[in-house]
């Protein structure tokens, strides 16, 4: 992934379009009729806030989750289609102009009828020269050769990205790979549903041999050994947990230490195949997954080695083909999500516009729908949080004067983003016709490798966007130490100019801490101010932090998801850790306000009620069992019902708003509530 270091602090958070907020005199931001006034709030603070609107708003059938995010998300979709179309239907936009481009991707992208008639037309040549492979080099090479082609990966993930002892270099990444369920425990594990997801993956892969020619013995066939090969990356794969590890990620070797670990792989003459020249360091995230590798390559024959690649064609190609294609692939996502129909064509392809060629797209959503004066609110709100962290750090009782130092030279150093790039990325030199879909797509993944291979040698680029300017959602990355927040985010619910400080700072404000307090998370506090993997802390400060994020791992470990499954404490820690610094601090930030500290109350309401009622509509919601059941094991957040009440119940604040006492069911004891940041 081009923005992997990035990509693993992303906080899930959404929202609706600037500009489309009710009429601010009739809107009601903490709405009662939402609420189930009939719970206490120091029983069950979820459903009070939120258990009226949960009850009226089952999953759509298109969807495998529905609350404030996928409504607001919804709506953004609706808003990026107004543009896609329009660029569509504009047939006076200059040749190579921003709104002919995205105009002519979506064009191509809706053109169903070519699509169907080409079936896997796109990909036959690619099949064809898997064919001609003769030995365990050929293999490599088709690994190479698809890498750089478009065509996926396969085996190992190779990318480029920040040194993270050295953040002013970048270097090239390989790291585990080479599976296709969502997590390694998919291949390990016999419980009930790992079987059944395993059984609808067989299912996927010989219907997709199946309709690139191969009888249904041979696909059968296929399927096993694609499966067996994967199930030996799986075994040789480090956990979610083992990964959230930053030091026992990063192995930085000579290519020469390389190759002895790998010896069937000559990197010397191999990352040249990748387009990757003159360099004689790399980082290896894991080196016992590659060691494995190298063991395969031994013991797995040629044959095998042909279908597993030709299945990796397959799958990454499946959902851009014919109609059978797509069908097969929803098939298998249906059977791990519990979705129920297929999400309609206009708004994949909107998503994938913006997934593939974003910072065109976002150059026209910023235009129509991203207000100024939404970035100068937020720009003085960041100011206001990083005071209130600042405060806070400051009043620890747990940290010595010396660590405190290095916190705050760490909280001052941060790089906020706001909205959109100040310079954006215009896709120089990639081809996108009107009449050729898959080709597009596959044209785009190209641009996208060269840009980042050819990153090496430069000096790193602290101005890149990880995300598109339409996305609702926020991200903190350690080694840019920087928080950014996509021109998407700034709606109702996180943020609307019309709404009182208690809804914002409950929303947007909390938000903003959250990826602060992704800076001193547990993975993220071991980078320092410049964005180094560097120890800076005191080891007494250190073991009184880890013991702090031991207790909050314990308080979520005990929450129940579905029958016996429970919330994974270590894997959700750093995203618990944001929510409990980020709700905090957005609390003193709120208290600086004049609401604040006014005790008027609003459609009933104190301000602090407000305050907290504006953070648990956020995480309102529903999902399928099915969903829940995968993402407790592949997202690092928890699900919204213990998003909403895993940090009040460490803050005296919400106990005083709602008058929670020590006989209520949430109530914890003021000396075991967990005060971290």
């Amino acid at each position: 992934m081009k923005y992997q270091n990035l990509k693993r602090y992303f906080a899930a958070l959404g929202i609706i379009a600037a500009g489309f907020s009710a009429n601010a005199q009739t809107k009601k931001f903490i709405d009662p009729a939402n609420m189930d006034l009939s719970v206490k709030p120091g029983d069950d603070f979820y459903t009070y806030a939120s258990g009226t609107w949960i009850k009226n708003n089952p999953v759509p059938a298109k969807e495998t989750r529905w609350g404030s995010f996928n409504e607001l998300r919804d709506f953004n979709i609706n808003a990026v289609k107004s543009l896609v179309e329009d660029a569509a239907a504009d047939k006076s936009a200059p040749a190579g102009s921003v709104k002919h481009r995205v105009g002519d991707f979506y064009t191509a992208a809706m053109d169903s009828a070519t699509i169907e008639k080409l079936g896997y037309t796109p990909i036959k040549a690619d099949l064809a020269k898997i064919k001609q492979i003769k030995n365990i080099q050929g293999v490599l090479d088709q690994v190479a050769y698809m890498r750089t082609n478009g065509l996926g990966g396969g085996m190992f993930g190779l990318g480029v990205g920040q040194d993270r002892k050295n953040v002013n270099k970048y270097m090239v990444n390989i790291s585990q790979g080479g599976t296709t369920l969502p997590d390694r425990d998919y291949y390990l594990k016999d419980d009930a549903r790992s079987v059944k997801i395993r059984d609808a993956y067989n299912t996927y892969m010989v219907t997709l041999f199946t309709l690139t020619g191969s009888t249904a013995e041979e696909a059968r066939q296929k399927a096993t050994t694609v499966y067996k090969i994967e199930k030996q990356f799986a075994e040789a794969q480090m956990s979610r947990l083992e990964m959230r590890d930053p030091y026992a990620t990063y192995n930085k070797l000579t290519v020469a230490e390389l190759n002895k670990k790998t010896p069937d792989i000559n990197w010397t003459t191999y990352l040249p195949k990748f387009k990757i020249k003159n360099q004689d360091t790399v980082l290896v995230s894991s080196p016992k997954f590659m060691a494995s590798l190298d063991g395969m390559l031994k013991s797995i024959p040629v044959e095998d080695w042909k279908t597993y690649l030709e299945w990796n064609i397959l799958k990454s190609s499946a959902s851009s083909l014919s109609s059978p294609f797509v069908k097969a692939s929803f098939a298998f996502t249906q059977a791990q999500t519990g979705q129920k129909v297929q999400t309609p064509r206009w708004q994949r392809m909107s998503s994938l516009t913006d997934g593939t060629i974003g910072e065109l797209l976002g150059q026209l959503y910023v235009d129509k729908y991203f207000k100024p004066e939404a970035k100068e609110r937020m720009n003085q709100m960041i100011v206001n949080l990083r005071k209130a962290f600042e405060i806070r750090i400051k009043g620890l009782e747990w940290m010595s004067p010396e660590t405190k130092q290095k916190a705050l030279a760490k909280l001052n150093a941060f790089t906020p983003k706001v909205g959109y790039p100040e310079k954006w990325k215009n896709y120089d030199g990639l081809v996108i016709n009107k009449d050729t879909y898959f080709q597009n797509l596959r044209n785009a993944s190209v641009w996208g490798y060269n840009e980042m291979v050819n990153q090496l040698g430069k000096p790193v680029d602290r101005k890149r966007f990880g995300m598109t300017p339409p996305t609702v959602n926020a991200y903190y990355s350690p080694t840019l130490n920087e928080i950014v927040f996509p021109a998407g985010i700034l709606q109702f619910p996180f943020f609307d100019p019309n709404a009182d400080d208690a809804v914002n700072y409950g929303g947007i404000g909390a938000v903003i801490g959250h990826e602060m307090s992704h800076g001193f998370d547990d993975s993220g506090s071991q980078y320092d101010a410049a964005g180094n993997l560097k120890n800076w802390w005191t080891a007494e400060d250190k073991a009184k932090f880890d013991a702090k994020t031991k207790a909050l791992g314990e308080q979520f470990d005990a929450y129940t998801v579905l029958d016996t499954v429970h919330v994974i404490g270590k894997l959700t820690m750093g995203e618990n850790i944001g929510d409990l610094g980020g709700l905090n601090a957005a609390y003193t930030a709120f208290k600086m306000t004049k609401q604040g500290q006014s005790n008027e109350k609003i459609d009933g309401f104190t301000p602090d009620q407000r305050f907290f009622l504006a953070w648990a509509q956020v995480w309102r919601g529903n999902i399928l069992p099915e969903s829940a059941a995968q993402l407790i094991k592949t997202d690092p957040h928890s699900p919204g019902p213990y998003r909403t009440i895993g940090a009040p119940v460490n803050m005296d604040a919400w106990y005083e708003a709602f008058d929670v006492k020590p006989s209520d069911k949430l109530y914890k004891k003021p000396e075991d509530r967990i005060r971290m940041w």
